[in-house]
């Protein structure tokens, strides 16, 4: 587990790495991308292996336009160890001492079903609780040729006086290969009532030798998003990330 200050300077050398917000991809020294993702809303993802970490972690950094928004760490279990917004620095680390009940993939995976009751710290935001359960609906889907199975999922998050701060419900993608959630169709509610439904479901899947390998450019729904920056921009509801995956929708 990393300290605080650990995370910070993480943080500082991601940021260093991807300030020039090139076409590819370039993750830190010592990792590799293994699979671009791209998703609707204008996002792509690359995930990416460390020689450092221990067995079973891995990374997803997201783009959109504009460059690299967020990363997120995780482990063999899809714990969140770590997330960086890099837009405003905010770095949210997993708290094991405070945590009831971690995330378990190999749970969710045997028994159809996993219950979590976890605890994180930001250093924009201090302590926040995440309760959850996720359920695999019996359903499998390929896309771009890759075999996924959908979950449901709700997902409810508190600050440290146990006051709610957002609810997200919605459906998932399972990876078990890649040991990986991605996003679906989702709702997101924040405290003030405010509502946003978004689908940043994957598209395209890509891998070393194909053309959209290590992309930072996203391809998808981009046309839909500049027509709607020409309207008012939506009502920022707060970050919310996800330990299984992220939408940058809870940015907003």
């Amino acid at each position: 587990m990393r300290s605080n200050s650990l995370g910070l300077a993480i943080g500082g050398v991601l940021f260093s790495a991807l300030s020039a917000h090139a076409a590819n991809f370039a993750p830190p020294k010592g990792c590799e991308v293994y699979m671009t993702v791209q998703m609707r809303n204008c996002q792509v993802a690359n995930y990416y292996t460390c020689a450092g970490d221990p067995a079973g972690d891995q990374w997803s950094a997201y783009a959109d336009g504009e460059g690299v928004y967020y990363i997120s760490h995780i482990d063999a279990e899809t714990r969140w160890i770590e997330s960086i917004s890099t837009d405003t620095g905010e770095i949210e680390l997993f708290d094991p001492g405070a945590s009831k009940d971690a995330p378990s993939f190999s749970a969710l995976l045997s028994d159809g079903k996993d219950d979590y009751d976890f605890v994180t710290r930001s250093n924009f935001r201090g302590l926040q609780r995440y309760r959850g359960t996720d359920t695999l609906t019996g359903q499998s889907v390929t896309i771009d040729d890759v075999p996924l199975e959908t979950i449901t999922f709700d997902l409810r998050e508190d600050d440290e006086t146990g006051a709610l701060l957002s609810h997200r419900t919605g459906t998932q993608y399972v990876s078990r290969k890649h040991r990986l959630f991605l996003s679906g169709a989702e709702r997101f509610e924040n405290a003030q009532g405010d509502v946003v439904e978004y689908d940043d479901s994957p598209v395209r899947f890509d891998f070393p030798g194909d053309p959209g390998f290590s992309t930072e450019v996203p391809e998808y729904d981009c046309d839909l998003m500049m027509t709607e920056a020409t309207v008012p921009a939506p009502l920022r509801i707060g970050l919310a990330p996800n330990s299984r995956s992220f939408s940058k929708e809870a940015l907003r």
